[in-house]
């Protein structure tokens, strides 16, 4: 008998001829989390992914918060394998595994039988009713509940045996790097890392762009978003964030540009800056955080006049269709809320016009944007001078 993590995923399975690169890619992902531990390895079980520690004592505290969060994961179970799977032994073990997860405390359970290998001379329903009466006839404070327990102990017959009472819910979706790659837009709000988290939950790899404008940005706003892209790579793998110096092309459409319109020819000149970066890194598409009608630039007129920047490739917005509380639902989910809303302010922010234009006509902003004489010098000139960091989500 040993301890071994079982680990399930949904729509992997429905992959069909490409299922086997699919699983393969997870176990790969889920190898390299947990390569800086001693004695992990991965493997397939029909249908699940077991992790199991070949040289030390397997550690449930420190494996569990780094798989459950990996997209593709739907959830896991910590548990133990047997290799003896007479039913004298699947008693006595599952007896030790409820006494170990319940202690004394008074509890209701019920057990559940799945039985892949079909040569094993008891049925699901017999192998259920016999280990359960064990554990009931064997725990006092144990009693039988078949309607709503407080745990389910699974009995599971395939290979070898496996039993656990926990299951706890992972991130779900594909595993990432099945998807290709995009680019995400970050800024230091609530939206961007939350659109970052459901893009890389398709399967999308993500690297990312900040737009930092000292001396108008502090140091403490560029280290929220470093912070942010770290907490967002501990789902998405490592991450490499791109930092573009963009005080000058600012400045200059803030100087060049009729007040009410230079918040869209800003995120314009952003998408240029970002479309070079992605082209440059393999990517296939941009990522914002916008939600439609949020603020003035979201407007169905506004995302219009700004996408035409954007002329080599799509951009992705996972939150168009959420209000503000169902982004902040996740953000708090994947504990990147707090950072966001540290009270240090991005560019876009700063240089706000106080009567935003909300139907802005794309003709006529691609027009006064093609007279600003050096606008697309100075985005040639900041891609040129972007900072990279390698964030990898702090992971031990």
């Amino acid at each position: 008998m040993k301890n071994v993590l079982l680990i399930k995923y949904g729509e992997i399975a429905t992959r069909g001829k490409n299922r086997y690169l699919v699983e393969n890619r997870l176990i790969r992902t889920i190898i390299e989390r947990l390569e800086p531990y001693e004695g992990y390895r991965v493997y397939k079980e029909q249908g699940r992914l077991l992790v199991v520690n070949e040289k030390t004592e397997f550690d449930y505290n420190v494996v569990i918060p780094l798989v459950v969060v990996l997209p593709g994961v739907t959830a896991v179970c910590p548990g133990v394998e047997i290799e003896d799977q007479s039913i004298e032994n699947l008693r006595v073990t599952a007896l030790a595994h409820c006494k170990e997860q319940f202690g004394d405390k008074p509890v209701t359970f019920k057990v559940e039988t799945k039985r892949s290998d079909k040569k094993y001379p008891l049925t699901s329903r017999e192998v259920s009713s016999d280990v359960g009466g064990y554990i009931f006839n064997n725990m006092e404070n144990a009693s039988v509940d078949v309607h709503a327990p407080d745990f389910v102990v699974m009995v599971e017959l395939r290979n070898n045996a496996y039993i656990y009472s926990r299951l706890i819910p992972g991130v779900g979706g594909l595993p990432m790097g099945t998807s290709g790659k995009a680019t995400l837009l970050m800024s230091g709000g609530i939206d961007s890392p939350v659109a970052g988290f459901l893009t890389a939950k398709r399967g999308v790899e993500i690297e990312a762009v900040y737009f930092d404008s000292p001396p108008y940005t502090s140091e403490r706003a560029k280290q929220k978003v470093i912070d942010l892209a770290n907490r967002l790579a501990l789902y998405t793998g490592e991450i490499r964030l791109h930092i573009v110096p963009f005080t000058e092309t600012q400045l200059k459409i803030y100087d060049s540009a009729p007040p009410e319109k230079t918040t869209r020819m800003l995120k314009r000149a952003m998408l240029k800056a970002a479309e070079k970066i992605a082209l440059e890194n393999g990517s296939m598409a941009l990522v914002t955080g916008d939600s439609i009608g949020q603020v003035a630039s979201q407007t169905m007129e506004a995302i219009n006049a700004i996408d035409s920047a954007a002329r080599e490739m799509p951009v992705l917005r996972p939150l168009c269709t959420m209000d503000k509380q169902e982004i902040v639902d996740i953000a708090r989910k994947i504990e990147t809320f707090e950072i966001s809303i540290r009270p240090y302010e991005d560019c876009c922010t700063v240089f706000v016009p106080k009567h935003p234009e909300t139907k802005p006509k794309r003709k006529i902003i691609e027009n006064i944007e093609r007279k600003i004489d050096g606008l697309d010098a100075l985005v040639e000139e900041a891609v040129k001078n972007t900072e990279t960091l390698v964030l990898k989500g702090d992971l031990k």
